[in-house]
């Protein structure tokens, strides 16, 4: 009919195809939205502009990149590595500029605060850190988690922290201290957590599979993904 039709032609106008070197397992925006920065398995981290859907600039690192970023200024462009270090590089040009030695192993996840005074990184040592943005230097560090740190989200005003792991809980905990706030239950890990943009609300997401497939089929992929929401 014609408003299946409608939807297929607006379909594929909206959705526009970009190929890249290698499977993709990163992914960010630039702030002002007019660059997406993608990293694949092969440690080579691309630029595509988003405007013309082409890639723009790449780099080839020669170390294993876990995820990426842009700092809050979006002049410096950030990487966590599988030697546990925050390498940081200007922005565009990708020239390193220093490198922090940040967990005892991989440092795995990284996260700006939105008021703009903190980042923090998780690493396969279980250890959630915190830094001072502007100086870049070392604040704080906790752990309450048994296994690798592999998500992080601040909330809207940078005042608390979440952080999941293959745990099946999810901290949160006073950025300034470190001091536990909550812990969130799951009944499978948490993939990612993300705080909402002006609310005190965190939604995540776990793997919990589906009854059915459990029941009566071992041999099947399917799984039902589940996104929580959680109040404070």
């Amino acid at each position: 009919d014609r408003m299946e039709q409608h939807r297929k032609q607006w379909y594929q106008r909206r959705v526009r195809g970009i190929t890249t070197k290698g499977e993709v397992i990163n992914m960010t925006w630039k702030s002002d939205g007019s660059t997406i920065a993608l990293g694949n398995k092969d440690d080579l981290v691309c630029f595509v502009d988003y405007k013309t859907h082409k890639i723009i600039a790449d780099k080839q690192f020669d170390f294993e990149v876990n995820e990426i970023g842009w700092n809050n200024t979006d002049d410096h462009f950030y990487l966590t590595s599988g030697n546990g270090s925050i390498h940081i590089t200007q922005y565009p040009s990708l020239e390193p500029l220093m490198q922090i030695p940040a967990h005892t192993a991989h440092c795995i996840c990284l996260k700006f605060s939105p008021n703009k005074e903190h980042f923090a990184t998780g690493g396969a040592d279980a250890l959630i850190n915190i830094w001072d943005a502007s100086e870049l230097s070392y604040l704080l560090s906790y752990s309450r988690l048994e296994w690798p740190v592999r998500t992080l989200s601040f909330n809207h005003d940078g005042r608390l922290l979440a952080a999941g792991s293959e745990d099946l809980v999810i901290d949160i905990a006073f950025v300034e201290t470190g001091e536990k706030v909550a812990t969130v239950s799951c009944n499978a890990f948490p993939f990612c957590v993300a705080w909402h943009p002006t609310q005190n609300i965190l939604a995540y997401v776990t793997d919990d599979k589906s009854k059915h497939n459990e029941k009566h089929s071992r041999d099947s992929d399917k799984t039902t993904g589940c996104v929580k929401l959680f109040g404070l």
